[in-house]
């Protein structure tokens, strides 16, 4: 379902103060949107019929993605964490209401660091989700417009209608600071609309899926409308070590560090009223030495709370009762290695 575009070029911010005339229209400009009522170059109103239309949500790394994504869908089906690059594949999400299907797309946070196998395999999937999509929200945090976010902006093409989702919207201390900023961010990009908020604020997501539903195009719906996402629970399994990985060691493990299914097998329920059973073993591969230690712990600690916080989570997701066994192996530069990428599961 798609592949690359281009263009926008870097400007950066200046705090310079604007005049009075046009502070006072710029914050007018803001308090509308804070109530949803402002929209431009949106197009016309939906008819009663079905609605369909992927959007995509781009991003540098750790700016809120994939707690969007989340939150749009109503369900935990793509992992967080503090650590930067957390996202690694394209995850499709689906919500169904009323005449709308809305098809999620959360992308890897664009890789500028390192230009190893592994980062170009992301940066590959974030090119090919903005190419040929209904609309694309571009999240930045709110206030802030780095070099790294304009690499992104520098991905998306003017043909495809973009709204600039100003995420953590809650982390802002002084609202003044956000109305010259919005106007500083009217230079960078023809953006459909502007759109401050928080993910982890409700009725902020209810307006954004109002805002998005009219830019879906007339056709029938792809998915069941009871579907969540297209990535198979061996997938989410995966994810979910690798979530639970990430958060229990910090910044101490690398983030080349992966996970890999080795068996995945689904037991039928034994007697009326059970749970169906998951048989899952996983191998988290790292780097080096040092780091199979650290993710193992201190006679096993940290393996065996990965393990546990893993099955529980997953319990939950899958409505099944989970067996979880997990391994760890070396596997020194395997990011740097396209084969081995590609063995892994990536693009």
């Amino acid at each position: 379902m798609t592949a690359p575009k281009k263009k926008a070029p870097p400007a950066q911010h200046t705090d310079a103060a604007l005049p009075a005339e046009a502070q006072a229209e710029v914050e007018a400009m803001l308090s509308g949107l804070l109530k949803g009522n402002v929209v431009r170059n949106a197009p016309g109103t939906a008819s009663a019929d079905q609605h369909c239309g992927l959007v995509a949500i781009v991003g540098k790394p750790n700016v809120g993605k994939s707690t969007l994504l989340n939150a749009l869908v109503g369900q935990k089906i793509s992992i967080t964490s503090r650590k930067a690059q957390t996202t690694r594949h394209r995850i499709t999400g689906m919500l169904t209401r009323g005449a709308n299907q809305f098809v999620f797309v959360d992308t890897p946070g664009f890789q500028t660091l390192h230009a190893n196998a592994l980062n170009k395999s992301l940066n590959k999937t974030v090119q090919g989700a903005v190419a040929d999509v209904d609309l694309i929200l571009f999240v930045v945090e709110a206030g802030s417009f780095t070099p790294a976010d304009a690499r992104v902006l520098a991905l998306l093409g003017k043909n495809i209608p973009t709204l600039l989702v100003a995420n953590k919207l809650d982390n802002v201390q002084r609202r003044g600071d956000i109305a010259p900023w919005l106007q500083n961010m009217q230079t960078k990009h023809d953006f459909a609309e502007f759109v401050p908020m928080s993910a982890k604020n409700a009725k902020d997501i209810e307006r954004l899926l109002g805002i998005c539903e009219k830019f879906l195009p007339a056709q029938a719906w792809w998915y069941a409308p009871d579907e969540l996402t297209d990535r198979s629970e061996k997938f989410l399994a995966s994810e979910l070590v690798r979530e639970k990985l990430f958060r229990l060691t910090g910044d101490e493990l690398p983030y080349t560090s992966t996970v890999v299914i080795d068996k995945f097998e689904e037991e039928p329920p034994q007697k009326k009223g059970q749970k169906r059973l998951l048989r899952i073993a996983a191998t988290i591969v790292v780097e080096r030495d040092g780091h199979k230690a650290m993710v193992i712990g201190d006679k096993g600690e940290r393996i065996k709370r990965i393990g546990m916080e893993t099955r529980v989570e997953l319990e939950k997701l899958a409505d099944a009762k989970v067996f979880l066994e997990l391994w760890v192996k070396v596997r020194s530069g395997w990011a740097d290695d396209e084969a081995r990428v590609r063995s892994f599961g990536y693009e």
